[in-house]
């Protein structure tokens, strides 16, 4: 955890940001998290292979292939493209799909209406086929998004309770698939403080992230006890979705610039970037939206700087 003393001098507020993109190098970001709980169960129930799915560059994807080879286990990914075909990928790799080609995994590829209407039924005909040829496969949804995955961001809650003197009045983070958002409403209902948790939705709307919340929420309560969640415990901002999931603008990318420059922290254009943008842009407007004391979690996902590395160099001039 660390102060943001320019930006909470500007802010007119005590902005502190949880460094979840140092949890360690190539598996650095808040996916790991939700794999510890996940890829734990995947080896009590004895598996060979993780299936999971995401965006081309998708964080997510990259942390589970790594983290499952490390535990002996095979990587599958369900990738979305342009068209949904594996031309799409970049040649030679660059970014996460680099590193998900050196891990070994297979990739698989879908177009993203595909992914956006089936992914759930592509990921089980994956797992049907390695089970006919003797696998034993494990999926993990989009994002590691379940109520066990969210039991990782109960825990971070209660680490940030356990980090300040007082609780945050707010604790702001990227929203892209709602299990990192959950488990932090959860945790904070859970440890009974007033902290109320942001999600800056990063895609999508936030009628559909309130669904998937809501929904890991009563899993979590039915399968794992957490208590239900109290009204107003969390929040999605919208508006900061820009042009769609892992694309960017010039302003964003000059945002980026900015944070780093001022503050020496690197965002990353589909995540981070845009929650931060979503947190600046909203207490500047009113500097009491979101409390006095506020946390914005750095969910990581620096590699994919380098998917938009001449975009950024050009506005980085």
């Amino acid at each position: 955890m660390v102060t943001l003393e320019r930006l909470s001098s500007q802010l007119g507020i005590e902005l502190h940001m949880k460094r979840d993109d140092l949890t360690g190098s190539h598996l650095s970001g808040n996916k790991i998290r939700k794999l510890d709980f996940l890829l734990a169960d995947a080896m009590e129930l004895d598996a060979t292979h993780v299936i999971t799915c995401g965006g081309l560059q998708s964080n997510h994807a990259r942390a589970t292939a790594l983290a499952a080879v490390q535990l002996g286990l095979s990587p599958v990914l369900l990738l979305r493209t342009a068209n949904g075909r594996e031309s799409d990928l970049p040649n030679p790799p660059t970014a996460n799909v680099l590193l998900d080609r050196l891990s070994g995994a297979r990739i698989e590829t879908c177009t993203p209406v595909d992914y956006r209407e089936r992914r759930n039924q592509l990921m089980d005909e994956l797992a049907h086929d390695l089970k006919m040829h003797g696998g034993r496969p494990y999926v993990i949804p989009e994002g590691g998004s379940n109520a066990l995955g969210a039991l990782g961001y109960v825990a971070c809650a209660r680490e940030i309770l356990a980090q300040l003197e007082e609780p945050p009045d707010a604790v702001v983070v990227a929203t892209g698939s709602g299990g990192t958002l959950a488990g932090l409403a959860l945790g904070f209902e859970d440890a009974g403080v007033h902290t109320r948790a942001i999600g800056v939705a990063v895609c999508d709307d936030a009628a559909y992230f309130e669904t998937v919340v809501d929904r890991i929420a009563d899993d979590a309560h039915r399968i794992h006890g957490l208590p239900v969640l109290s009204p107003g415990r969390y929040t999605v901002l919208e508006g900061f979705q820009g042009r769609g999931y892992g694309l960017t603008t010039d302003p964003e990318l000059a945002f980026l610039t900015e944070r780093v420059r001022k503050d020496g922290i690197a965002l990353d254009p589909v995540y981070t970037n845009k929650a931060m943008l979503g947190l600046v842009t909203t207490l500047r407007n009113d500097p009491t939206a979101f409390g006095r004391r506020v946390v914005f979690i750095h969910t990581g996902g620096i590699f994919g700087l380098f998917a938009h590395a001449d975009h950024l160099a050009a506005v980085a001039e």
